[in-house]
């Protein structure tokens, strides 16, 4: 591997040894805990209810809706939730159908949305990265191993 005989400029191996495992673990943990719910959302499963909208949280790039959620059969109720998804033009106190799949922090508009593609691109980057940083390591310390060992293998042409 060609990249494994750069890795010498400090820029580099910042990269590999806090990068790639703090590109693996948020990936991982923030990606990987919610990876299936926002499936079973995308496909129509988990359990359908109603969202009421309580409160609206805005950063500089998004706004999200927490307020409370009621299972439509069972009664079933989760407060202080976020709304997946929500629809545009929710207001405070109004309510939108969803669906509860299990997600840690919330529920997920039925009219869908791209949540599912933000989670699951987010925990093939975990992924990805925490491959790429064991083959990097188990590659180095192979490279050392056989270093340390003086072991040189040669061939001469002509001898068998």
């Amino acid at each position: 591997m060609a990249f494994m005989d750069k890795i010498s400029g400090w820029q580099t191996k910042v990269f590999v040894w806090i990068g790639l495992p703090a590109i693996a673990a948020i990936g991982l943990m923030l990606g990987g805990t919610d990876l299936v719910p926002t499936w079973q959302a995308k496909g129509g499963g988990g359990t359908a209810g109603t969202f009421t909208a309580v409160d609206e949280e805005c950063s500089r790039r998004n706004c999200e809706w927490h307020g409370d959620f009621v299972a439509t059969e069972g009664g079933a109720r989760r407060t202080d939730v976020l709304l997946y998804d929500a629809p545009d033009g929710l207001t405070e106190g109004a309510t939108a159908p969803a669906r509860d799949t299990g997600a840690r922090k919330g529920v997920f508009s039925t009219t869908g949305g791209s949540t599912w593609l933000v989670v699951t691109g987010m925990t093939v980057a975990g992924v990805l990265a925490a491959v790429a940083w064991v083959v990097i390591i188990v590659r180095m310390v192979r490279r050392r191993r056989e270093e340390s060992s003086g072991e040189v293998f040669s061939y001469t042409p002509g001898q068998g």
